[in-house]
């Protein structure tokens, strides 16, 4: 059965048994309301407004910030929860682990085949080929990728659809890759990963590529591809891509 739904600005897709769609609804229920800088009433827009000191926050929100601060030191910053103007942003984690929890309550339920995709983020239980669209023309699929292997996630960031939304050296200056799309053993891995490959450029691609077990498929402003062993391994459809 797949299920549908709207949340943390913008769609989730599940594929998974229906009587599990209200778990998992609430999952991303709880960490919107808690998490979202939209929500007014959320723990992180009242420490946003001032309302509310970070260390008087609760034990969740202090827990998600020390794993982001770990993902700062892991990236030598190309990720980061704290937004330029001061504001501390989790959504560069809170999401990819939203996904993480529902992927665990289809596993739980002992589901053989499953896959949740909250906005082109995908985690999966499957090995039906999963599209990545094309940056330069959202209509088409850039290519499409099989995930195996213990290769389970895959996740897509850049600018091609929300616009200049990574903060680059305190700017939202244009990046050098228009999209990053990372595959990875677990979601947040891939998120955060792809997010840092994309505020951190070629650099941080080589880095990363070298420091951490992902796969990757970088796009450039020009339309150059750019991709690992691995990422080309797993593709189900021809594409034409660099070392």
């Amino acid at each position: 059965m797949r299920h549908v739904f709207e949340t943390m600005g913008t769609v989730a897709s599940v594929e998974g048994p229906g009587e599990l769609m209200p778990s998992i609804e609430a999952v991303f229920e709880h960490v919107e309301s808690r998490y979202s800088l939209y929500r007014p009433d959320s723990e992180l827009s009242r420490i946003a407004r001032g309302d509310l000191r970070l260390p008087d926050a609760s034990d969740e929100i202090i827990a998600t910030y020390t794993r982001a601060l770990a993902w700062r030191g892991r990236t030598d910053g190309a990720f980061s929860p704290h937004r330029p103007d001061g504001i501390l942003d989790l959504n560069g984690i809170v999401k990819a682990e939203a996904i993480e929890r529902a992927g665990a309550i289809l596993d739980a339920a002992g589901c053989p085949r499953w896959t949740i995709n909250v906005g082109g983020d995908i985690l999966a239980r499957s090995a039906e080929p999963i599209g990545i669209v094309d940056p330069h023309g959202r209509r088409a699929l850039l290519c499409s990728v099989v995930l195996s292997d213990g290769r389970r996630a895959l996740a897509t960031s850049g600018s091609a659809e929300r616009g200049d939304h990574i903060w680059l050296g305190g700017s939202l200056a244009p990046a050098h890759y228009l999209q990053v799309s990372v595959l990875a053993d677990d979601i947040v891995t891939a998120d955060v990963l792809a997010t840092a490959i994309v505020a951190g450029g070629p650099s941080a691609l080589d880095e990363l590529t070298d420091r951490c077990d992902i796969d990757v498929l970088a796009v450039d402003r020009a339309g150059a591809l750019v991709a690992t062993p691995g990422f080309r391994r797993a593709l189900a459809l021809p594409a034409s891509v660099d070392a």
